[in-house]
């Protein structure tokens, strides 16, 4: 493999973009990475450990989630757990609201938890997860925040903590609402999240059974029942929506996660799923192309001891690769720049983006690799002329 950098980086927008060329020797450009088809109008299909994104189908477009919305649900309790705010073991109630908009009464996907009982998280967790209870997810909210609407605002904040930041969260269950919106790309993300962080709690998702009240149902995520290692995550459908799925499944210690909406029925959802899901564990192999610890390029510094700070990622940068033939990866590092110093060493300052073609596979964090100080007076004094400079280049010259 064979990596150039070309610097120095051009200033647009208030953003360096230090362009960078990832070329593997010997091999051509390919579609191969988007030659499966789908008849499912929206669908992402990324690799967990790398980010890297291996399919993609008008992922940034908002849809209606449905039920999918219950992994968000999920996440802000598995939160307050971790926090220690909540326990598996703390009761709520199931008020008449819960009961009556998410219970029997409802008629929709319900655990059936009796009205005014008190429930154990664990097991609304459970019935959330598992069988879609608009019930648990109801009660979960009132539990946790005090009504629905402050619990939505819970989901609001916390996404955008995670970096969910193309959808719009308005209730805990999937109710069908216009302002309620998500983007593949976004459930992808805050799915690989839940997994990894929360993987003690995660189980439940790839429970096969739950029985409450005396009523046993079966998980509703058919990719369960598939023999393609599944094990998470949820479904969805109401009429506006159509039939969604998120789903994760794990072969030869790869993990691959989907999300998957528009189908025109249950069993498009479960084909197209499993059909996207078995081409992507046969068809790439992984590509190491920088190291732990390994400089990658450099973020511009005004007024440091040094011109520039090295940056470097927590982890090797890996790159899914199709097993047919290779291709051309182009990428940038990204970050508001230039730097003020100080700036300490272990400071996230940018992000390095890949790309294959004009589709985004790959965006991870960088750091600083050292410390950088702030430079002398006429260290200073110089930077503060380059950069005079470079406005008005960019003001009369290039007219930005």
């Amino acid at each position: 493999m064979q990596l150039s950098l070309s610097w120095p980086s051009r200033l647009i927008a208030g953003l360096r973009l230090a362009p960078f060329l990832i070329a593997l020797a010997g091999v051509a450009d390919t579609a191969i990475a988007q030659a499966i088809q789908t008849s499912a109008p929206h669908a992402i299909l990324i690799d967990s450990d790398t980010q890297s994104v291996l399919f993609e189908k008008d992922a940034d477009t908002p849809v209606i989630p449905a039920s999918t919305v219950k992994v968000m649900t999920a996440e802000v309790v598995f939160h307050e757990i971790a926090e220690g705010r909540l326990k598996l073991d703390d009761e709520f109630l199931m008020s008449e609201t819960a009961w009556r908009n998410g219970g029997a009464p409802s008629r929709g996907s319900s655990m059936f938890a009796p009205l005014n009982s008190r429930v154990r998280v664990e097991d609304l967790i459970r019935g959330l997860v598992i069988v879609s209870g608009n019930d648990a997810a109801i009660a979960l909210a009132e539990g946790v925040a005090g009504s629905e609407g402050a619990f939505a605002t819970l989901m609001m904040k916390r996404g955008r903590e995670l970096g969910v930041t193309h959808s719009t969260f308005t209730n805990s269950w999937g109710r069908g609402d216009p302002e309620q919106k998500v983007s593949p790309r976004d459930m992808t993300l805050l799915a690989n999240h839940v997994i990894k962080t929360y993987p003690d709690l995660y189980k439940y998702f790839g429970e096969k059974e739950f029985t409450w009240n005396k009523i046993k149902q079966s998980n509703r995520n058919p990719l369960l029942t598939m023999d393609i290692g599944a094990d998470g995550l949820k479904t969805g459908n109401i009429d506006a929506s159509g039939y969604g799925l998120i789903g994760s499944a794990v072969q030869n210690g790869q993990r691959l996660i989907l999300a998957l909406y528009g189908a025109t029925s249950s069993k498009e959802r479960a084909d197209e799923a499993r059909k996207i899901f078995l081409w992507g564990f046969r068809s790439f192999d992984t590509k190491t192309i920088f190291q732990a610890g390994e400089t990658i390029g450099s973020a511009r510094v005004y007024g440091g001891a040094l011109w520039d700070a090295p940056l470097v990622a927590d982890s090797e940068v890996r790159i899914l690769l199709p097993r047919s033939g290779g291709e051309k990866f182009t990428g940038r590092i990204v970050y508001n720049g230039p730097l003020m110093p100080p700036i300490p060493a272990g400071k996230e300052v940018a992000r390095l983006k890949v790309f294959r073609g004009t589709a985004q596979v790959l965006d991870l964090p960088l750091k600083t690799a050292a410390a950088v100080e702030a430079g002398s007076l006429p260290r200073r004094a110089m930077d503060a002329g380059l950069e005079y400079g470079a406005v008005l280049f960019r003001r009369y010259v290039t007219k930005q």
